[in-house]
């Protein structure tokens, strides 16, 4: 399957604006290694590229946007900040830092990029994150790798991101979480779409419906987190597979082979502990 006009289809996140479906994926990444692929990716068709404040890579995404030639209102920005900004004006100077390394004057979407709930500052870093929305800084805020319970104490505070961003693949759908924001308006971001390092591209579910649709395992996979309104956002820096990753939305996977997906859920997936990891 080939497409020559790629772009993705969006997601409209509670407030209006609207996410693109498929981003280009930053890490590990070095500035110019970023900047070559961040390039590559907005001249293929992407209008979704995310970063952080951690990968170390921000100058190298802002140098490719500006390389690429596409316009900054069609590109959606993401970034993230580390905990020890986790404060309402902590999250600003954060913000502030990023848009200098970025050479922007506003992010598309700002994320607490990980709960970190030992040093429990959080609720106050999203209180910021909801003062830079109203300044104009950035269209959506959100956090990264929220368990339900760290997403219950922002409920209980009366606060809700626009966008949790978690990995989920196939082997670890995160259903409990997934239907958490599904009630709450919540967009689901999938880091880590295809998996980290197994063998999910070698299943039989995967490898018969690439075959059925004349399409690489890995956009079956991908057709899979589009297919149930998730974001995902896969690293590439290579621009073929750039291009493949992107073109996703041309075909369907049928209630059949989304369920031959589904069951490959492990039922005990190897996942970073928020609880214990962050940064």
């Amino acid at each position: 399957m080939t497409s020559k006009n790629l772009r993705a289809d969006t997601v409209t996140l509670a407030g209006g604006v609207q996410l693109p479906q498929m981003g280009l994926g930053t890490w590990p990444l070095n500035d110019d290694e970023a900047a070559v692929a961040v390039k590559s990716a907005l001249q293929i068709g992407y209008r979704h590229v995310d970063t952080a404040e951690n990968y170390r890579n921000e100058v190298g995404v802002g140098q490719g946007i500006r390389d690429a030639g596409v316009a900054r209102e069609e590109i959606f920005v993401t970034t993230k900040f580390n905990k020890e900004w986790h404060s309402v004006e902590g999250a600003r100077t954060a913000c502030e830092a990023s848009l200098k390394r970025l050479g922007l004057d506003y992010v598309d979407l700002l994320l607490i990029h990980w709960p970190n709930p030992a040093q429990d500052r959080y609720v106050q870093a999203f209180e910021g994150l909801l003062k830079l929305r109203d300044a104009g800084l950035v269209r959506a805020v959100g956090v990264s790798n929220f368990k339900v319970a760290h997403l219950q104490k922002l409920f209980d505070a009366g606060l809700t991101p626009q966008v949790n961003q978690i990995e989920l693949s196939p082997t670890r759908p995160r259903k409990e979480l997934v239907a958490l924001h599904r009630v709450h308006g919540i967009v689901t971001e999938s880091w880590s779409p295809l998996d980290r390092g197994g063998d999910l591209l070698k299943a039989d579910a995967i490898q018969k419906a690439a075959a059925a649709h004349g399409v690489t395992p890995a956009q079956v996979v991908l057709r899979w987190h589009v297919q149930q309104g998730l974001v995902a956002i896969p690293k590439s820096a290579d621009p073929e597979r750039q291009r493949l990753n992107l073109d996703v939305f041309g075909f369907a996977l049928s209630a059949a082979e989304m369920a031959a997906i589904d069951a490959l859920e492990q039922p005990e997936p190897k996942l970073l502990d928020a609880d214990r990891f962050g940064h």
